[in-house]
């Protein structure tokens, strides 16, 4: 390979690596293309993609021209892939360790997301959260059940009201 086709790989995993909101470093020696097309389907619903790179150019790319990442150059030995997600990357995370779960050869060692290089048991931690969704449900949950009270006490003052009420009327015609 010369150094021009070496340059326009590094530029375009540049592209991915700035794209992304996350990247997780996987090795991946001892699966089979079928179980690769799974791990790219999964990921795919994720948003998210994984793509073998040489390490050599992904250290360069990272160097030269995404040096927030440096601390994913450590990752990056042997037979390795990178998950880039580019949409949620706490699914992309979960996609990746559910994968992991059902493969032994599959291993993540290491990720990067909000400007921190994490550890495996950082992003395990990511991937235990809830959804985007279910955590938006929780919150909006929680800023009404304080009116919800409120409104139970309210509408309780009226329903007492009304059944002493009765309870006089019931007394009157007995």
């Amino acid at each position: 390979m010369d150094r021009k086709q070496k340059q326009v790989l590094r530029e375009s995993a540049t592209a991915r690596f700035k794209k992304s909101n996350a990247v997780i470093v996987a090795e991946y020696r001892g699966l089979t293309v079928e179980e690769l097309t799974q791990l790219r389907v999964s990921l795919r619903q994720a948003s998210a993609e994984f793509r073998v790179i040489k390490n050599r150019i992904a250290k360069k790319a990272i160097g030269l021209e995404v040096q927030e990442m440096e601390g994913l150059s450590k990752a990056l030995v042997g037979p390795v892939g990178v998950i880039c997600a580019y949409g949620d990357s706490a699914q992309a995370t979960k996609a990746a360790l559910n994968f992991e779960k059902d493969h032994p050869n599959f291993k993540v060692t290491a990720g990067y997301m909000e400007d921190a290089a994490l550890s495996k048991a950082q992003l395990q931690s990511i991937a235990d959260l809830p959804s985007k969704e279910v955590l938006l449900g929780q919150l909006v949950g929680t800023l009404i059940a304080p009116h919800r009270g409120i409104l139970g006490v309210l509408n309780g003052v009226n329903r007492n009201l009304v059944q002493v009420i009765n309870a006089i009327k019931d007394k009157k015609t007995s």
